[in-house]
């Protein structure tokens, strides 16, 4: 078994030859070279191997090389090797950063142990560095949304794009689009992630609390205050926070949390310390708050505040496409919980999912899933069997998951088509998607307008 590869540079023919013989009965796999320069393609900070050199050659001398090195990757162990016992050059060679410094004639025993030492270290750092990789790869799935559509995609987008930064975000979308996990997924990937994630819902708090809960409060502030207390804000310092429903914050509050938002601090009840707050605020809305602004519903200047990056959840009617990979990542997910072996889908199972409204979006299709592994839905196995999907192709192969779901789609869309006879706004109009959309699956399909025209005589 090949312990490690060490590249060995020394402008002596006969050192490179007997170190070479040396290093490779110890089962190391070695390069060597006489000018410190032939090496240097070799190096970066992939290379998981070690670097032994003279220190006195022509051209680049071995002190040059180490700090060569040393700019490629600082953990990249290079031991030097002189012929002069020269304390000061020992010291300034460590001081760089190199790993040891050993003198000519190095006995053999003395050069196997701090080569064997050196591997070790650069294999123990090429290590935390691939866990560090693998962490960071599966934080990254981890937080990403589920799905395929384009909508899904362009949001995975800009929250990889926006995570890192400070800036304020509005979440709009329906009950059950995923506000939250949102919220959750743009605080994983920032440098925030270690400190508190605090979600608050609005819409659940009484108003007679919710300047408490937010701001904290002095003892004796009101009634029953007995001691102080740290709100959301402060609490959630150097991390997020997330307020939910904030269409439901009364306008009184938003001018307090206007200026928090301005001058970033706090003020607890019964007090007049100006508390600094470092926070990242996200906010979350089921309702179009320019228009409720518009409406004097919401203040026009806090929505704008808060509107500082605008992400736009899309419902899982609008995202068909996505419901089979959704409904099996929530049935694997179910199944584990309840230690149950997971369940195929069957076929004309999913095909009933496709057809239904889904009004609490991607929480309903989980609350199904969750009854499906249960043994408790309500969905029609057998619903629909003279679906075309049922049928299998003419080649005899089983037909994907991905082709089922464009199958349905397109017989979906042409079965509307057809009943409001080519009209495109009442199509798309009960189909329940925008327009575009519906423009985008007609071509995707290769659909005609004219096709669902019927003639009048």
């Amino acid at each position: 078994m090949e312990a490690g590869k060490v590249i060995f540079i020394d402008d002596e023919e006969h050192v490179r030859r007997s170190r070479r013989q040396t290093l490779e009965l110890a089962k190391y796999e070695v390069t060597t070279f006489s000018k410190a320069e032939d090496a240097l393609h070799m190096l970066n900070d992939q290379w998981p191997g070690i670097l032994v050199s003279d220190i006195k050659m022509p051209g680049l001398s071995g002190l040059e090389l180490l700090e060569r090195v040393v700019n490629v990757d600082r953990d990249l162990p290079v031991i030097l090797i002189t012929g002069h016992g020269d304390v000061p050059m020992a010291v300034k060679a460590m001081q760089m950063g190199a790993y040891n410094f050993i003198e000519k004639p190095c006995p053999t025993d003395q050069l196997l142990d701090i080569v064997h030492r050196a591997m070790e270290k650069r294999q123990l750092v090429m290590e935390n560095r691939e866990l560090r990789k693998e962490v960071a790869s599966n934080r990254q799935k981890e937080t990403k949304m589920l799905g395929r559509c384009e909508a899904i995609d362009r949001l995975n987008h800009i929250i990889s794009h926006v995570a890192e930064s400070d800036a304020d975000v509005l979440i709009l979308g329906e009950t059950g689009t995923g506000k939250e996990m949102v919220a959750k997924n743009l605080h994983e990937l920032s440098p925030r992630r270690n400190h508190p994630f605090v979600p608050i819902n609005c819409g659940a708090l009484p108003p007679t609390l919710i300047e408490s809960e937010l701001f904290g409060h002095e003892a004796g502030a009101f009634t029953n205050a007995d001691k102080h207390r740290v709100g959301k804000f402060e609490f959630a310092h150097k991390g997020t926070i997330f307020l939910d429903e904030i269409e439901s914050m009364p306008l009184q509050m938003q001018v307090r949390l206007l200026r928090v938002l301005q001058e970033r601090v706090v003020e607890r009840l019964g007090s007049n310390r100006l508390i600094p707050v470092d926070v990242r605020v996200i906010a979350a809305t089921k309702v179009d708050l320019k228009a409720a602004s518009a409406r004097k519903e919401f203040r026009e200047d806090l929505y704008y505040r808060l509107n500082v990056v605008h992400l736009q959840l899309p419902p899982l009617r609008e995202r068909l496409e996505d419901i089979p990979l959704l409904f099996q990542h929530f049935v694997n997910q179910a199944s584990k919980r309840y230690n149950y072996e997971t369940t195929p889908v069957p076929r004309a199972f999913m095909q009933n999912l496709l057809s239904r409204k889904w009004e609490g979006n991607v929480r309903e299709l989980k609350n199904e899933s969750e009854r499906f592994v249960l043994g408790l839905s309500t969905s029609p196995v057998g619903a629909l069997r003279e679906d075309p999907m049922d049928s299998q192709p003419k080649n005899g192969k089983k037909m994907t998951l991905s082709g089922i779901v464009q199958v349905f789609e397109k017989t979906t869309i042409e079965q509307e088509l057809n009943r409001q006879n080519g009209d495109i706004k009442h199509t798309y109009t009960a189909l329940g998607i925008p327009r575009q959309t519906l423009y985008d699956k007609m071509k995707k399909y290769s659909l005609k307008r004219s096709q669902f025209i019927r003639k009048t005589i």
